[in-house]
């Protein structure tokens, strides 16, 4: 039985949660609950703090989990751990800030105190910068409040909007540190059949997402042109009506063209255009 690491709390859990449901397996409706079976797939869920799921998952403890990018990276695991795609939700990044005005570059950290809850990523990217700081600063929360306190010169935290820090008067340095991201993380080199089928599910729901099922009746005259404007995956599928000068197409296209494919197609004579979800697929 496949044994899984979920995050049981925080930004990514509820996502984390829907992507699994979308994806077939069982999850669990009772917070409290940490331990979930779903016998049906062969799975094994355990809900823990995002922070611990690389350690056991590198450990060999547990065989798969789902974190974030940069909490993968700061638990310094080594390569008993590995990422094994990206699942494209929780998206932030890893960056400087200090309060407005006080540095114009990163250059001018070095030699400060930088405050972080993030020691591991924050050093390993001290070690291939030049930048060395007088000390890195442990902190478990609200590290943009560490300066106005007295304890740090700057901070390296995760932002999504950057809203928290503008309230707190601190502004960004730099370009992005780390581009983060939920992502499926396994152990270096094994990939039980249980953990490819997930991969694939996973990797249906990200598709489905992504794109939109097109139908619409186009005269057979501008067929061609309605095909480039709807090429598919692979190729569209084209059937006969009984209107022998018009043929129906059935297409897969991106969902944030939309709009705009079905304006098109409309420009061109098609008609009955269709635009529906796709909730599961496999490529």
């Amino acid at each position: 039985m496949l044994r899984i690491a979920v995050p049981n709390k925080g930004s990514l859990s509820d996502a984390a949660r829907e992507t699994l449901s979308e994806a077939g397996y069982r999850q669990r409706r009772d917070s409290k609950e940490l331990v979930l079976v779903d016998p049906e797939n062969s799975v094994e869920f355990f809900y823990l703090r995002p922070r611990d799921i690389a350690i056991y998952v590198a450990k060999g403890t547990l065989d798969a989990g789902l974190t974030g990018r940069d909490l993968f990276l700061d638990a310094q695991v080594g390569n008993a751990a590995e990422e094994v795609m990206g699942l494209g939700f929780a998206r932030s990044t890893f960056r400087f800030a200090a309060p407005a005005g006080t540095f114009t570059s990163v250059a001018e950290l070095a030699g400060k105190r930088i405050a972080t809850s993030y020691d591991g990523l924050l050093s390993d990217f001290m070690k291939s910068s030049d930048i060395q700081p007088e000390r890195i600063v442990h902190l478990d929360g609200a590290v943009e409040s560490s300066v106005s306190l007295g304890v740090a010169d700057a901070i390296a935290d995760v932002v999504e909007t950057g809203s928290t820090l503008k309230a707190a008067g601190m502004e960004i340095l730099g370009e992005p540190i780390l581009h983060s991201e939920a992502i499926l993380i396994g152990q270096t080199g094994q990939h039980p059949a249980a953990l490819d089928k997930l991969i694939q599910r996973l990797r249906g729901v990200l598709v489905a997402r992504e794109y939109v099922m097109v139908d619409y009746d186009v005269p057979k005259e501008h067929m061609d042109a309605a095909l480039k404007v709807t090429p598919g995956l692979e190729s569209p599928t084209i059937a006969s009506l009984a209107d022998e000068n018009w043929v129906a197409v059935r297409s897969m296209a991106k969902k944030k063209d939309m709009n705009r494919i079905m304006d098109e197609l409309y420009e061109m004579g098609a008609k009955a255009i269709l635009a529906s979800a796709i909730h599961a697929i496999r490529l």
